[in-house]
């Protein structure tokens, strides 16, 4: 292969694996009617630099059975959904309460933000993502606020707290829904990681001591790739290799008191996996 048609291929796989950082967000539901209400709050980082918009959509009626799915990228997330999905998953015996936790900004992708927030902490120092150069391994930190402050108004607005929490997350979001899950297991009960950025610093998810975190929980994961992703985007796009996330699922298949699941997606790249494994998520609730 050419050095031009091999610069050319890296190039398009970058932007391919990366989200739009430029695209404006556009969510229907905020407009159309539904059986869904939807309701904002607004709050900033504990450093000012980065400033939060969630958006809380409740179902006609919300009790401890309603289970709250936490959904990373929330502007993205908001812009996935649709009037016909919410009808559908209103019909359930208990209806997920939507938690789109975004950026207060018109973009559907705050990429520098989301590097920040999703990305763990690797050594001493200051620290920068490999494929956007911009700050990087803050996810400690915002952990920290999402169950804390964050979740704390949630359970305020609800008026009860839900006995089931899910994180789902794609790419970065991934990655940081299974650094979640392999550090504080605890702090949800079911775990969504669409289209994880393994590759992220050589790999930094680790199952190591997992079985001792969980000390008796009964945390589930399910792990989710379309067959037509790469393995990183700072590589050469090979299809179909899917090595690192099957090498994950099945060393967490071995350790006792976690439940997973892998699902694939045929014919789906990157991109389109925040969609569709974001609606499949809330179909599985």
């Amino acid at each position: 292969m050419g050095r031009a048609l091999l610069l050319a291929l890296l190039f398009a796989q970058c932007v391919h694996a990366q989200p739009a950082p430029d695209q404006v967000m556009d969510a229907p539901v905020l407009r159309e009617a539904s059986d869904y209400q939807f309701s904002t709050l607004e709050l900033d980082s504990a450093d000012g630099a980065r400033h939060y918009r969630i958006w809380l959509g409740r179902p006609l009626k919300v009790t401890v059975a309603n289970p709250v799915a936490y959904l990373l990228d929330g502007n993205a997330a908001m812009a996935a959904l649709d009037t016909a999905l919410l009808k559908r998953l209103s019909r359930s015996a208990a209806p997920p309460v939507l938690v789109a936790v975004g950026y207060a900004t018109p973009l559907r992708i705050d990429r520098n933000a989301r590097t920040f927030d999703y990305t763990p902490k690797v050594g001493e120092g200051a620290q920068r993502d490999p494929l956007t150069n911009v700050p990087s391994g803050g996810a400690d930190v915002f952990l920290d606020l999402l169950t804390g402050q964050i979740r704390a108004q949630i359970n305020q607005r609800l008026g009860v707290y839900p006995q089931r929490q899910v994180l789902w997350g794609h790419s970065y979001g991934g990655l940081l829904v299974l650094y979640t899950l392999t550090t504080r297991p605890g702090a949800f009960d079911e775990y969504a990681a669409a289209s994880p950025s393994l590759w992220w610093n050589n790999g930094v998810i680790h199952s190591d001591g997992l079985a001792q975190h969980l000390c008796g929980q009964r945390p589930t994961l399910l792990l989710m790739r379309g067959d037509q992703e790469p393995a990183s985007p700072l590589k050469a796009p090979r299809p179909l290799d899917d090595a690192a996330a099957k090498r994950l699922w099945t060393t967490l298949q071995n350790i006792e008191g976690l439940r997973t699941r892998y699902q694939s997606f045929p014919g789906l790249g990157h991109g389109p996996m925040l969609r569709v494994s974001l609606r499949y998520t809330l179909e599985q609730l």
